[in-house]
């Protein structure tokens, strides 16, 4: 990938798209083609087949998707599979048919089964069961793959695919009713200072382990990607690090400054029990995570408070 290069970032208003965005700009990257969901709709084949048939960009990086917490998923299986299934198969035969040189397409961690053996590595994938509360995405995801996979075997097109663990930064989603838990955290704990609640009660046992890599550390990870590997195998980007959810709502509490008491809501699920990425294929081409947890989780703190706080 070089400077000269059109680049369409899928999904860049979005946490992962506006990472992309600010790292691509900070590179000298000049030649981006954005465009919102009013612009553009992803799950509008013709639309999707006239903008790369107009623009042919060079780079593809597909970081569009329907995302959301274990509500959001548990409560909107239809479209969590049905709207991630259009914007892939969108964006990726748009590629081909267009003559797209390199597309990078991510997918989750979620991916993987749910019983996988930890830390999980990237031959894991298809072994087991998926975890019933993300199995639409995870379905949806694990297309993604093997379509870039299909493209890249039949049609020998360097169509690559990354699999980011647990995500959080700035532009990140804090609705109570839709977030990942990070960001649902940080957004429950201010409100519980601001308000002088004494206790805040959480969802399930606060017993399952999750990797969190904050999402300028991804943005590096994809640059790194686009520019050094061109295999269609599957590559897990994360810290390698995991911590509690229990553990990580202390953190939270003490960067947020809430001083009340936390109550575990049993009766809820927790997910999956653990789930910490094996990255040493990622280690060993040269790249590695650099932003501390508590660090990121304070700096999303300032932003969100500066630019997303209701």
């Amino acid at each position: 990938m070089n400077p000269g290069d059109s680049i369409f970032v899928a999904g860049h208003r979005g946490m992962v798209g506006a990472a992309l965005v600010r790292l691509l700009k900070a590179q000298g990257f000049k030649n981006l083609l954005l465009r919102t969901r009013a612009e553009l709709d992803l799950c509008d084949a013709p639309a999707v087949r006239a903008f790369y048939g107009q623009h042919r960009p060079d780079c593809v990086i597909v970081a569009a998707a329907r995302v959301g917490g274990i509500l959001a998923n548990s409560s909107s299986p239809v479209e969590f599979l049905s709207e991630n299934l259009q914007i892939e198969l969108n964006l990726i035969n748009g590629a081909y048919t267009s003559g797209v040189k390199k597309l990078l397409f991510l997918g989750s961690s979620c991916i993987y089964p749910k019983l996988a053996a930890q830390p999980i590595t990237e031959e894991s994938l298809l072994t087991g069961a998926l975890e019933p509360t993300n199995e639409a995405y995870a379905l949806a995801k694990i297309c993604g793959i093997k379509l870039c996979q299909a493209y890249a075997k039949q049609y020998g097109r360097n169509y690559i695919s990354a699999m980011p663990t647990n995500l959080y930064g700035p532009e990140d989603n804090f609705d109570l009713q839709t977030s990942h838990v990070l960001p649902a955290l940080i957004h429950k704990f201010h409100v519980a200072k601001e308000t002088g609640q004494p206790q805040v009660t959480l969802w399930g046992t606060g017993s399952a382990y999750r990797e969190f890599l904050h999402v300028d550390d991804l943005a590096e990870a994809c640059l790194f990607l686009m520019e050094n590997y061109d295999s269609p195998e599957l590559l897990n980007i994360g810290c390698g690090n995991d911590i509690t959810i229990r553990e990580l709502a202390e953190l939270v509490g003490r960067v947020v400054g809430y001083a009340g008491k936390i109550e575990w809501d049993t009766t809820k699920p927790d997910g999956t029990p653990r789930k910490l990425l094996d990255v040493s294929k990622l280690a060993k081409l040269g790249w590695k995570a650099r932003t501390p947890l508590e660090d990121g989780v304070r700096a999303t703190y300032h932003w969100w408070r500066e630019h997303g706080q209701p």
